[in-house]
């Protein structure tokens, strides 16, 4: 007998659409449980920024249901900023955010982007060593994050040609 291999997937979707909606409900509610409401900035990002060539908003599916998201929006100084990452607690350690992580970097590039940011939370050191993995540096904090003292901002700067 074969063993069936599952299979993950990742591409573009509707901020708007039911699974993008249902995920970013999720991740809301995980934050909500470890920050207060002034130190939740996810719900900044609105489907505007991302229309248009902007951005992107992405959705993982592992065997055809969606269990990750993340997104990413051009901030108009050559630099894009990753939002909404997310996995389901039942899919973490499987390599999915990683994988996100990687098609949203390849979108940036595919955008012109120099660079790539991020706010994440101080009480996230899961989400911060995969950053670290991927090459991100903590940085200063900028805009609305800079008040913050939650917050954790980190940077990578993309080679042009580079895949």
């Amino acid at each position: 007998m074969l063993e069936r291999t599952p299979l993950l997937s990742i591409a573009p979707e509707p901020f708007d659409s039911d699974d993008a909606r249902r995920l970013v409900a999720a991740l809301d509610a995980h934050l909500s449980e470890r920050y207060p409401p002034a130190q939740r900035f996810g719900p900044n990002l609105r489907p505007e920024q991302i229309a248009d060539g902007r951005g992107t908003f992405i959705v993982a599916r592992f065997d055809g249901v969606a269990v990750g998201c993340g997104a990413l929006r051009m901030l108009g100084d050559g630099r894009a900023e990753v939002k909404r990452m997310y996995v389901e607690p039942r899919r973490r350690g499987q390599g999915i955010a990683a994988a996100v992580l990687e098609r949203l970097e390849a979108t940036a590039r595919e955008l012109g982007a120099r660079g790539l940011v991020l706010e994440t939370g101080d009480k996230q050191a899961e989400a911060i060593a995969l950053y670290r993995r991927h090459g991100f540096a903590i940085c200063d904090c900028w805009g609305e994050y800079a008040a913050s003292p939650t917050s954790v901002c980190m940077e990578k700067h993309l080679a042009a040609g580079i895949e």
